[in-house]
């Protein structure tokens, strides 16, 4: 298998191996007008199989969700042919319209106008839960 290289643009490398897909809709890639190659279940030394995008446009990334995904990710900024910044994720403290809560009781979940915020409780089980209610996220 041939893929070519980026010129400018994001490569996200070290995602669990069948997570690709639900990151390619989370950051809603299909509407971007440029290359993006997913490549599935990769060799990898440290994690035996690994998913990697390989974006060729720059563009705003939410670090938040691609951490609260899989805080193993590492986005690679890529510029004229060359690796400029790697940023390393972490599971993020909150999450703000990711998820929704559950709980039909939950303010958030009545009001319409509540943003639906989860606060990591359990880092190392990465747990959430609502901010209101204290339902664990799903």
């Amino acid at each position: 298998m041939n893929i070519d290289s980026i010129h400018n643009g994001i490569v996200l490398d070290h995602i669990k191996a069948g997570k690709a897909m639900e990151i390619y809709t989370f950051l809603g890639l299909d509407a971007l007008d440029c290359s993006v190659a997913i490549i599935k279940n990769a060799p990898s030394k440290k994690q035996g199989r690994k998913d990697i995008i390989k974006i060729d446009s720059e563009m705003a990334l939410d670090l938040n969700i691609l951490g609260f995904i899989d805080p193993a990710i590492t986005v690679n900024v890529i510029k004229d042919g060359e690796l400029v910044e790697k940023k390393h994720l972490k599971l993020p403290k909150q999450i703000r319209d990711v998820l929704k809560c559950k709980n039909p009781r939950c303010i958030a979940s009545v009001e319409q106008e509540l943003p639906h915020v989860f606060v990591l409780t359990d880092k190392k089980k990465a747990v959430y839960r609502c901010l209101y209610c204290e339902t664990k996220a799903e």
